[in-house]
């Protein structure tokens, strides 16, 4: 039996924030072959098994269920509707006598933005348990001619995980100063709010990327300008990280075009991240733009070793990469679906001095 505070997830918590996941806490009895919830259903919040033993399961085939993993006392499942609001995607059964606890969605996504900490764990649990999928499932569950293709898709998440991982663990660090000024602690926890958000788009745009639907339903008209300067922050401190400094080397247009901020935040940052991980030593990324009577261009320019003449004409393809030791190229393909999502377009070229310049054009409102 695993009490609720003796959970991984909740390791470094304070006494406050413990007291807080117990008042939301609910337990549950399970008998054998009892389902606790079923594929389709709403995601609405997320199980610890406090004893027993549960089964997640999920159909591949018509008729077909495989048997994904069996969890014992202390481990965490249904995890992911935590950062998403989507049916489940597996089916979790009671093996035997079991009793789980169950913590309601919102109430869990009020903790994470209000503890550094349990965002930190709950990231890392999620990164875990794909590269776990990853390792112990993906031979067994698909044909081996699909398993190259699935298993770069889970590298290529553990990949985009990585960044917003590093800034929130190097945030929570920033807040356990004791002398940390109080407006400079807010301004960290709205980092650390921000990158939880970031994860969660994550997800959000790589389902409707693999579900090939339109993604334009938050498209509304908007500043440009007041759009990227907001962003532009974030950019930077990320890039710092790695040793990269961004430029703007003209100010974006103070004009009003259709977008989804949620969804172009995700292009700017992959390339960008992009462009960081091809200058391993540092180097410079500069931005510019371009406004017409129609639209908008937006480049963005690295100073690093440009694009390689082997993946220049599949540079947008899924999973097509080159010289990088992790990725797949599947961030630029889900580029390529957000531009068009918003009736534009995207190109990339390389420089005349090197590096490559990526640029994208998104139409002026009507």
């Amino acid at each position: 039996m695993t009490a609720l505070e003796g959970m991984a997830l909740f390791r470094n918590l304070s006494q406050d924030e413990l007291q807080a996941i117990r008042r939301i806490a609910r337990e549950r009895q399970c008998n054998p072959g009892e389902v606790i919830f079923c594929e389709e259903e709403p995601g609405d919040g997320v199980y610890f098994v406090k004893n027993g033993l549960v089964e997640i399961s999920s159909l591949v085939s018509a008729g077909a269920r495989r048997i994904l993993s069996h969890l014992g006392p202390g481990e965490i499942f249904g995890e992911m509707a935590v950062i998403e609001n989507r049916p489940r995607s597996a089916t979790a059964t009671a093996l035997k006598d079991s009793e789980v606890y169950f913590l309601p969605r919102d109430e869990m996504l009020s903790l994470i933005q209000r503890s550094p900490a349990l965002a930190l764990n709950l990231l890392q649990e999620i990164s875990h348990r794909l590269r776990e999928f990853n390792h112990l499932h993906l031979r067994e569950v698909l044909q081996a001619e699909r398993l190259a293709v699935v298993g770069n898709f889970a590298r290529s998440i553990v990949h985009d995980l990585k960044n917003p991982l590093s800034i929130i663990g190097i945030s929570a660090e920033t807040l356990d100063m004791p002398e940390i000024r109080p407006e400079f602690r807010a301004q960290t926890q709205n980092r650390i709010r921000k990158q939880v958000e970031r994860i969660s788009d994550m997800v959000s745009d790589i389902l409707i990327f693999t579900e090939n639907k339109p993604g334009n339903a938050g498209i509304r008209a908007g500043d440009y300008r007041a759009f990227v300067l907001e962003l532009i922050a974030d950019l930077r401190a990320e890039a710092e990280l790695r040793s990269v400094r961004i430029e703007l080397q003209d100010g974006p247009p103070a004009i009003s075009i259709p977008f989804d901020p949620r969804r172009l935040s995700r292009v700017f940052h992959n390339l960008v991240n992009n462009a960081t991980d091809l200058m391993p030593g540092g180097g410079v990324i500069f931005l510019r733009f371009q406004s017409g009577e129609k639209e908008v261009v937006t480049e963005i320019q690295d100073t690093g070793p440009g694009i390689a003449r082997e993946i220049a004409d599949k540079l947008f393809e899924a999973f097509a990469t080159f010289g990088k030791a992790h990725g797949t190229g599947l961030g630029l393909s889900i580029c390529k679906k957000i531009i068009e999502d918003h009736q534009g377009r995207i190109w990339a070229h390389n420089a005349a001095g090197g590096g490559a310049i990526f640029s994208f054009a998104l139409p002026l409102s009507k």
